[in-house]
């Protein structure tokens, strides 16, 4: 699942670079018994089964690196039950040396699993069969702003908080008669840039209103 999304684009580059280095591992190989059991069925009843957290714990401690301090590397479990991850989230995970995803799957996780963590996040208000997605998610975007995987202050710019990046457009200037905005072919950069804070404002306060903390309107 993994070494496809990885293999191409941005990822790829970066790993090529030697700024950032991917291992995968396979909870299975910190199994219980002969059959490496990672799960078993919920105390108390219920469907689907739980991945142990004894097997957990043990996978995690062997994906630390020793030499690192909790300010420099990072345990994250993803599950539904974390803080909303969003651009914020994934420059402060860019920072540090080392990040651990732990994924999830089947039913979910005992719930003791808390304690070997240090943070749990969540990549919406939906149901996925496992964790792996999310992994791929949080991975892409906080790989890109790894100092070096783009040409210096490409990233500086961009942002999603507090408002939605403005609409672009290119070629053709009219297209089955939608035309490009004219404002944009004035020439006048003063007045592009006005138009794109007022449309970026625009549309966050029609598409995503939840991203607006404090809004500020200045009359024409």
């Amino acid at each position: 699942m993994f070494e496809g999304p990885f293999d191409h684009s941005i990822i790829k580059k970066a790993i090529e670079k030697k700024l950032v280095e991917i291992k995968y591992i396979d909870i299975r190989d910190f199994g219980i018994g002969k059959h490496k059991t990672v799960d078993n069925r919920p105390y108390g009843g219920g469907q689907g089964m739980i991945l142990r957290v004894d097997v957990l714990a043990r996978t995690i401690e062997a994906a630390k690196n020793k030499k690192l301090t909790k300010f420099t590397q990072k345990v994250v479990l993803l599950d539904p039950h974390g803080g909303s991850f969003n651009q914020k989230k994934a420059k402060e995970l860019s920072k540090l040396k080392h990040l651990i995803l732990v994924c999830g799957h089947y039913e979910g996780f005992d719930d003791r699993i808390n304690n070997f963590v240090d943070e749990v996040i969540s990549i919406g208000d939906f149901i996925l069969t496992g964790g792996e997605i999310p992994s791929m998610i949080v991975t892409d975007s906080v790989v890109r702003l790894i100092k070096g995987t783009f040409k210096e202050n490409v990233t500086d710019i961009e942002s999603f908080s507090p408002y939605l990046e403005y609409p672009q457009y290119t070629k053709p200037r009219v297209y089955r008669k939608h035309s490009v905005p004219e404002i944009l072919l004035s020439g006048n950069h003063r007045e592009i840039e006005e138009w794109r804070k007022k449309t970026s404002l625009e549309d966050t306060i029609k598409l995503r209103p939840d991203l607006i903390t404090k809004k500020v309107f200045k009359k024409d």
